[in-house]
């Protein structure tokens, strides 16, 4: 019998070892994700004359058919894995659709007059704006999700689960669906079951413009009299429990009710304190016949509903805005319906991140507040690449989930006065951006061709491409070449930029080691290395099978040779020994450099030039 024991110990250890094997090798071959995030309304309009506050008619406006074949061949050959379809949900707009049977939103609680994507009005249809035939939109975008699964992309969308648009009206819902706020008490301020929050007694008034503001930039128009009708007045969308919101308040939105009280109480079960350390099954087991807000079905309901239409992810607005158990809830029912779900937050305060990646079961946050911003200080000459190194060790644990990007559409354009106003000046920063952890990146459509949003818009501002506004995107444009897409309208610095985003994003898609260890290099050289300065960072990527050094340069001139150190430490970890290796250049090809490693620690010599990025691979 001892034996039969003994037999088995051996059977579940090799079994055991076998599996963690497995493990180790599918964490090795998991590739990086890159997310290329596109204003769909602007992707395909090749309109160029963005006049202020322009119609459809006179600026133009993309459609869900520019996303030929040929365009989302260009987009995954830029190294993408992941496109994230913004403003495609039906959200409040100025345009006339009243023959479809789409009602007329009001300008005075829309912003622009193409309309904020973020004020969602109907969450089971699409934007009509975008589709070639507006009584056949979803079709359309069905059609665009095929397309884009057929060219090797997954489809991300946006959900808003924190407000919708003052004047919701579904037209296209699935049978048993009830709009938003349809069985609301309204005589409550607040109910558990109520999709709103009430302003008793009061009717909606619409905010006092401040700096000369005026819907639709003054235009003479019937519907604009400063008044829209809504008794009782709901909260508005950043919380405001004002009847009259203020111009800054997000008055174009309602709050949604989740179950948390007027004085900040939850009106449903907490999780457990070690529901960090449980799976998505254990929580989609734990709400199982627990009574919850309508809410928290409307929008589980509304994610299923796309799940079911193709749709691979979503891009959640404002999530630190709802509470982290509805996203347990909502979240351990996507992924037991499709475990690959691609799930990105915008989380902005630090204290929450560990919270919802493990309570609320998102797979990445917006890593806005530590890198984004730092890199940003850096480019603008007032911050020190030092502070990098502190990022990755208070992220350490969570440095996979934080997503990296550049820019977006809340943020400046990085070519943009407000950001580098240079685009040379973005290639140490997006290698430190896409490098640095095992953290997906993101670029926004334009940006590999240094587009600086200069226009004057209408609602929105100059720096950053508007989402509010019917305009053009020129650099896009220029690269877009009426519909080719083969940027042959590029000017050669464009040229030259978007060929180094592809080869970047082609290398960290395929590159093992940007999925395995870091290691500082930067600190430790600052500390030995006189002539090693802050405006450099490096830092040491490896896997089992690539081992690499980055080295960037934030500085606008060249430096004279430096050598550049590597610790007995990392020497030992790469599993190195003494003698020379040869250093090559990955993204270009075009230089070798020698690494000489004696009494187990390694030296190689090299000369930073302005604005550059080194990526070195140890053979």
């Amino acid at each position: 019998m001892k034996y039969i024991v003994v037999y088995l110990v051996v059977i579940i250890t090799v079994l055991a070892c076998s599996k963690q094997d497995e493990k180790s090798k599918s964490l090795e071959i998991e590739n990086k994700k890159v997310v290329y995030q596109v204003f769909t309304r602007l992707f395909g309009n090749t309109n160029t004359t963005n006049k202020p506050w322009g119609t459809i008619e006179e600026n133009g406006i993309g459609k869900f058919e520019d996303f030929s074949e040929v365009a989302l061949k260009e987009i995954k050959d830029l190294g993408v894995t992941h496109i994230w379809y913004t403003g495609v949900l039906h959200h409040a707009m100025v345009t006339d659709y009243t023959q479809y049977g789409i009602s007329n939103d009001d300008p005075d609680v829309v912003k622009g007059r193409a309309g904020s994507p973020y004020a969602v009005k109907d969450y089971y249809n699409v934007d009509p704006d975008l589709a070639v035939n507006p009584e056949n939109r979803m079709q359309e975008f069905e059609a665009l999700i095929a397309r884009t699964h057929k060219m090797g992309l997954k489809v991300i969308i946006d959900i808003v689960p924190n407000h919708i648009a003052r004047k919701y009206k579904g037209l296209t819902n699935p049978a048993g669906v009830v709009d938003f706020g349809v069985n609301d008490d309204t005589t409550m301020e607040y109910d558990k079951n109520n999709n709103f929050y009430y302003v008793v007694g009061e009717e909606f008034k619409v905010p006092e413009f401040l700096n000369n503001y005026k819907p639709l930039g003054g235009e003479l128009n019937k519907d604009i009299d400063g008044e829209f009708y809504e008794v009782p007045a709901k909260w508005t969308g950043n919380g405001s429990r004002l009847a009259q919101p203020n111009f800054y308040d997000w008055y174009e939105t309602v709050k949604i009710n989740y179950g948390i009280k007027p004085d900040g109480s939850y009106d449903f079960e907490s999780l457990p304190d070690d529901f960090d350390k449980k799976d998505f099954n254990e929580h989609y087991a734990f709400w199982k016949g627990k009574e919850i807000p309508d809410s928290w079905n409307k929008f589980r309901d509304i994610t299923l509903f796309w799940l079911d239409k193709g749709v691979d992810g979503f891009r959640y607005d404002m999530a630190e805005m709802v509470p982290v158990e509805f996203w347990s809830y909502m979240n351990s029912s996507l992924k037991i319906k499709n475990p690959d779900v691609f799930l990105l937050a915008e989380v902005y305060n630090p204290a929450l991140y560990r919270d919802y990646i493990h309570k609320g079961k998102m797979d990445y946050l917006y890593d806005k507040v530590a890198l984004y911003d730092t890199i940003k200080s850096i480019v603008r000459g007032k911050g020190s690449t030092d502070h990098i190194t502190s990022i990755v060790k208070d992220l350490e644990d969570i440095e996979h989930h934080m997503l990296h990007f550049l820019e977006n559409h809340d943020e400046q354009r990085f070519a943009s006065p407000g950001f580098g106003g240079d685009s040379k000046k973005v290639i140490p920063a997006m290698l430190v951006s896409a490098t640095l952890t095992t953290s997906p990146t993101m670029i926004y459509f334009g940006q590999e061709v240094g587009e600086k949003a200069e226009e004057n818009a209408g609602f929105g501002t100059a720096t950053r491409t508007s989402i509010f506004d019917y305009i053009g995107v020129p650099a896009h444009q220029r690269w877009m070449n009426r519909g080719k897409f083969d940027g042959a309208g590029l000017i050669i610095e464009e040229k030259n930029l978007r060929d180094f985003y592809k080869r970047l994003l082609n290398f960290t898609v395929k590159s093992s080691a940007l999925m395995g260890e870091y290691y500082d290099l930067h600190s430790y050289n600052r500390k030995q290395n006189k002539r090693y300065s802050t405006p450099l960072f490096s830092f040491a990527r490896w896997s089992d099978s690539e081992k690499l050094i980055i080295v960037a340069n934030f500085e606008g001139k060249s430096f004279e040779e430096i050598e550049m150190v590597l610790p007995k430490d990392l020497i030992s970890k790469l599993n190195l020994k003494d003698g020379m290796y040869k250093l090559k250049e990955q993204l270009y090809k075009k230089d070798i450099y020698s690494l000489i490693i004696e009494n187990g620690k390694g030296k190689f010599k090299f000369k930073p030039e302005e604005f550059s990025s080194l990526v070195l691979k140890i053979e």
